[in-house]
C-alpha cells in the first residue's frame, strides 16, 4: 500500500486539522463557498482565492489526471494568475521519471528553483520557466491505493515552499484532491452502473467494454484536437471522455432480436431502434432525480450526448432533427467517435473495415451527417487511433 498525504475516506473534503486563526477562518468560509453547484474548475478558483488571502506567493494551481489503462497524464483543471502555461497537455507517466517516482513513493516534491538541473524535466518544466514560474510543489493523490493524478502549486518566486506555507498548502491540497476524487468517482460509478444495466438486460451485447473504451478515448482525442478552434477547455475534454460510454444507455430497452439482427431492419424495427435516444434521456433524467444529481454542473452535457448523438448535420437525424451547430459539440464529437468504431469493428451484420476505408466513409458522411471538423480531427490523428485500438482490442463484436 502506498502511503500518501492525500488520501480520503470521508464525504467532506475538509480535513480536521489545526490551523492558525486566519487560515482556519478562511477554510471555514471556503467550505461554505464550495457547497455551491458549480463546475469544479470554478471551485478551484475559489480555493486559489482563499489561499491568496493567506499568502500572495502562490500564482498557479493545476490538476492533472492519470489513466492507468493508457498510462496517460492529461491536464484537467487549473487556476492561474495570468496566462496558463499548459493547456490540452498530455504525456505518458512512464515518460516523466520524476512524476513516476513521486507516484511510487507517495511523497510530495518540492522544487524551489526550477532552473536548476534537478528542477524537473521535459516540456512541462520548460514551459513553466518560459512563463516566469520559478518554484513548484507537487502532490500525488490516490484513491483505493491507486494513483489518480497530481496536484501542482507554482510560484513566480524561488524558495517559497517551506515552513508555514508548506503546512498550509498540505491542508489545501487535501481539499482539492478530495473534490477531484469525489467528482470523477461519481461519474465513473454512474458509467459502471450503466454498463451493468446493459450487461444484465440481454444475453449478448454489441456495446462491449472495449467498444466503450475506444469510443471514449476517440471522443477525448477529438475534443483535444478541436480545443483551440472551438474554445474547449481541459475540464470539458475530460467530461466528454467520462460521459461518452453512456451514449447508448437507452439500448437497454431494445429487444435482442432487433438489436442483434444480422439482416436489414424493417421500418418498424428501425423505429424501435431510434427510440433508444429518447429512452436514454429519460433514464438519465431518472438517475438525476433518484440520486439528487440535479446540481451536478455537467449533467446537461451528459443529457446532450445520450439524447442527441444520432442527430445529423443536415437535419435528417433523430430524435429532434437538429441542424448543424444547433447540435451541441459534445454530441457531434461522440457521433463521429461512435460511427468510426462501428465501422472498424465486427458486428453481427458486418465485418470490421480497416481504418483507411473507414476514413473514406467518414469523409463521405461529412457531406450530410457528420461534423466535418470532427471527421478531419479524427483522420489527422491516425497514429493515436492505432494506439487506442491496440490497447482496447477485442477478438469479436467490438
Amino acid at each position: 500500500m502506498v502511503e500518501s498525504l492525500v488520501t480520503f475516506t470521508a464525504d467532506s473534503p475538509f480535513p480536521d486539522l489545526a490551523m492558525a486563526g486566519q487560515e482556519q477562518s478562511v477554510l471555514l468560509n471556503l467550505q461554505r463557498e464550495l457547497d455551491q453547484s458549480i463546475p469544479i474548475g470554478q471551485k478551484l478558483n475559489l480555493i486559489h482565492d482563499a489561499i491568496k488571502r493567506c499568502s500572495t506567493t502562490v500564482h498557479r494551481i493545476a490538476v492533472i489526471l492519470y489513466d492507468a489503462r493508457t498510462d496517460m497524464l492529461s491536464t484537467f483543471i487549473h487556476s492561474t494568475v495570468g496566462q496558463n502555461p499548459l493547456l490540452n497537455y498530455s504525456v505518458r507517466l512512464s515518460e516523466v521519471a520524476s512524476l513516476h517516482e513521486i507516484a511510487r513513493h507517495g511523497a510530495p516534491r518540492i522544487l524551489n528553483d526550477l532552473a536548476e538541473p534537478s528542477g524537473g524535466e521535459g516540456a512541462h518544466t520548460r514551459q513553466l520557466l518560459k512563463e516566469g514560474y520559478r518554484s513548484s510543489l507537487t502532490y500525488p493523490f490516490y484513491h483505493n491505493d491507486r494513483i489518480q493524478g497530481f496536484l501542482f502549486f507554482n510560484s513566480r518566486h524561488e524558495g517559497v515552499f517551506s515552513g508555514g506555507l508548506l503546512d498550509m498548502l498540505n491542508v489545501f491540497s487535501q481539499v482539492i484532491s478530495s473534490l477531484v476524487i469525489k467528482e470523477t468517482t461519481l461519474v465513473r460509478t454512474m458509467t459502471a452502473a450503466v454498463r451493468t444495466a446493459q450487461n444484465i438486460s440481454r444475453n449478448k451485447n454489441e456495446e462491449t467494454g472495449a467498444h466503450l473504451e475506444r469510443m471514449a478515448h476517440y471522443s477525448r482525442l477529438l475534443a483535444s484536437s478541436l480545443a483551440g478552434s472551438h474554445g474547449l477547455n481541459d475540464e470539458f475534454i475530460e467530461y466528454v471522455h467520462l460521459f461518452a460510454p453512456m451514449h447508448d444507455i437507452g439500448k437497454v430497452s431494445i429487444p435482442d432480436a432487433i438489436l442483434l439482427k444480422p439482416g436489414k431492419l424493417t421500418t418498424e424495427e428501425f423505429s424501435v431502434i431510434k427510440s433508444h435516444s429518447t429512452v436514454g434521456r429519460k433514464i438519465i433524467d431518472n438517475m438525476v432525480d433518484e440520486f439528487a444529481l440535479d446540481g451536478f454542473p455537467h449533467i446537461q452535457m451528459l443529457r446532450n450526448i445520450v439524447e442527441l448523438h444520432h442527430e445529423a448535420m443536415d437535419g435528417s437525424g433523430y430524435p429532434r432533427g437538429l441542424i448543424g451547430v444547433d447540435i451541441p459539440i459534445e454530441a457531434r464529437i461522440c457521433t463521429v467517435a461512435d460511427v468510426f468504431d462501428a465501422l472498424t469493428s465486427c458486428r453481427p451484420y458486418k465485418p470490421a473495415w480497416d481504418n483507411a476505408k473507414s476514413f473514406s466513409i467518414l469523409r463521405d458522411m461529412s457531406e450530410f451527417k457528420l461534423d466535418r471538423d470532427c471527421v478531419e480531427a479524427l483522420i489527422s490523428n491516425g497514429e493515436k487511433i492505432n494506439e487506442i485500438q491496440a490497447i482496447f482490442c477485442e477478438s469479436k463484436f467490438g
